[in-house]
């Protein structure tokens, strides 16, 4: 449970982090707006975001039924970080600011840039495992 109200329409807002905010963080926002629904804001970036969302991470969300193709690579901003309940970063180390009463988690999952398909269906299936985890302690 959280234990603040976190803004004016009472929904948790969970930040994912990854360097380019093109696969992991991603795919962790499409689970959590997928599973999540209603119930919570979600937000993603990058802290050296790509130019493109990674087509494998795609192609592999879609095979699970949701769609990520139109979504673009975010910069990490501060005000993100502070709009944020939690902030889950990916491989992004120091880069994400950190502010006191803030809810951090770091996911060491591997990175999909320049791997298969083969290879990133078992990381989307971690991020599934993960965010539906989250949402657990999240509602």
């Amino acid at each position: 449970m959280t234990t603040h109200v976190p803004d004016d329409a009472g929904k948790p807002t969970v930040l994912f982090v990854c360097v380019h905010n093109a696969g992991r963080s991603q795919m962790a926002a499409g689970f959590l707006e997928h599973l999540g629904g209603d119930r919570v804001q979600v937000l993603s970036a990058g802290s050296k975001p790509g130019h493109e969302i990674n087509p494998v991470a795609v192609a592999a969300m879609a095979e699970v039924g949701i769609d990520i193709a139109a979504n673009q690579p975010k910069i990490l901003t501060t005000e993100s970080v502070q709009a944020s309940d939690v902030v889950i970063t990916m491989g992004c180390g120091d880069e994400c600011p950190y502010f006191p009463g803030k809810r951090y988690e770091d996911w060491a999952l591997d990175d999909p840039a320049g791997q298969g398909i083969e290879a990133v269906r078992p990381i989307r299936d971690e991020i599934r495992t993960r965010v539906e985890a989250l949402i657990a302690t999240l509602v």
